[in-house]
């Protein structure tokens, strides 16, 4: 009778580190993160880059961007750079969607149709983007976006 006690208890000890060194789940509100939060972040980003609010921007953006488009692949320096030459003068999005393939990972894509000038030339139309949020430090940043113009 005390053998199979001794080792039940031996037993215990052994599991217990490793359903304790689980993962917690994300507290709401803090860490965790649904659809409309992401979207909103996304918005956010595009809302201070139409009024040329770097400081605004670069706070939203991890400092590891990039950034891909037909002219190339930018940097965030990059992209502040690029924002100070360009009007975005009104956007929308539509079919938005946002998947988490990880826990601390976003992917949205969408259709936004644009009214903007980059370096004095009209790039209004309708493009298919994709971003991809990380959550870095307890925080939701931008680490990739891309836009391809349609058809």
């Amino acid at each position: 009778m005390k053998r199979p006690f001794i080792l039940c208890c031996i037993t215990l000890l052994a599991i217990a580190p490793v359903c304790f060194s689980q993962e917690k789940p994300a507290k709401a509100g803090k860490s965790a993160a649904n659809e409309s939060t992401i979207t909103d972040f996304e918005k956010s980003a595009w809302e201070a880059y139409k009024n040329k609010q770097a400081d605004a921007f670069k706070a939203l953006m991890s400092k590891d961007y990039y950034g891909v488009y037909a002219e190339g692949v930018k940097t965030l320096g990059a992209e502040l750079a690029n924002m100070a030459k360009s009007d975005l003068r009104d956007y929308s999005f539509s079919d938005s969607k946002v998947v988490f393939p990880h826990p601390k990972m976003a992917v949205m894509t969408y259709t936004a149709k644009v009214q903007a000038s980059a370096d004095g030339k009209d790039v209004s139309g309708t493009y298919n983007c994709g971003s991809v949020w990380v959550q870095q430090g307890g925080k939701w940043v931008g680490a990739f976006h891309t836009e391809a113009k349609t058809q």
